[in-house]
């Protein structure tokens, strides 16, 4: 993490024989501002005719020549606190709009989080002295924090009850909704994992799925001492993240690199 991004391509698959072409405008706009926003000039694109409506953005950025400068997952160290600058629940959230069941409000949220970008909180991160970072998506925050925890060799405690969530999230989840990736993410890190609470807890049950959730356009997970943490948790706090200090790192002997202590 640490790179500027300069300029971008526009990516699309769209199936101009069952939805209009306004569709297709919309999505332009929208990515116009966001590009826009970020300081990124959008200098062309590629279209595709497809069945499916995909798109995305191939990006160009430089990053410092000095390496140190640069949040790279090996650069974690013992007794640092991790900041979480997003909600969780965008996978689960998202399964649920599929299914016709969100609410109107949970949309809103879902909506207004995955279109938050995160280089604000990334500059203030770096500011506030950061030195390891990683985006969360795919892989869900516990995939992604084992990357950290792999490449600092470092293990971590998580305190579940800290996590944000976005709304609807846990509703979702108790009633079934769970995307799968976001079910391989859990299996995939399952056996780092050490659970602090009775297994009869069912609420540090659900939260453990949560912090799996594939998400999409989540927040960074940060690295930075405990004093930075606070100041970097109140600095987005201030201008609407709803960031938060969801755990700590620790030394590891070979045989715990990489664990995940789960506190309830």
């Amino acid at each position: 993490m640490g790179g500027r991004p300069l300029w971008a391509l526009n990516l699309v698959f769209f199936p101009d024989d069952r939805l209009p072409l306004t569709v297709l405008r919309d999505i332009m706009r929208g990515s116009s501002q966001a590009c826009a926003e970020a300081g990124v000039a959008v200098v062309g694109g590629h279209t595709v005719r497809n069945g499916d409506l995909k798109f995305g953005l191939a990006v160009t950025g430089m990053l410092e020549p000095d390496a140190r400068r640069s949040l790279a997952n090996t650069r974690a160290m013992p007794g640092q606190q991790l900041v979480l600058t997003k909600a969780l629940g965008t996978g689960i959230v998202a399964s649920a709009i599929k299914k016709g069941v969100a609410t109107p409000a949970q949309v809103d949220a879902a909506v207004r989080s995955m279109t938050r970008l995160n280089g604000e909180a990334a500059h203030a991160a770096r500011r506030l002295g950061a030195t390891a970072c990683t985006d969360v998506t795919g892989f869900g925050l516990l995939g992604h924090l084992s990357n950290i925890l792999e490449g600092s060799r470092l293990r971590a405690e998580l305190e579940l009850e800290r996590l944000p969530l976005l709304p609807g999230a846990l509703e979702h989840l108790g009633a079934g909704i769970y995307p799968g990736g976001s079910k391989a993410n859990l299996s995939h890190v399952e056996g780092r994992l050490r659970r602090a609470h009775a297994s009869t807890n069912n609420r540090a049950f659900a939260l453990t799925h949560i912090a799996a959730d594939a998400q999409t356009s989540g927040g960074l997970l940060v690295a930075m001492p405990p004093d930075g943490a606070e100041r970097l948790v109140e600095a987005l706090r201030s201008s609407g993240h709803p960031a938060a200090i969801v755990g700590e790192l620790a030394r590891a002997d070979a045989d715990e690199v990489g664990v995940i202590e789960l506190r309830a």
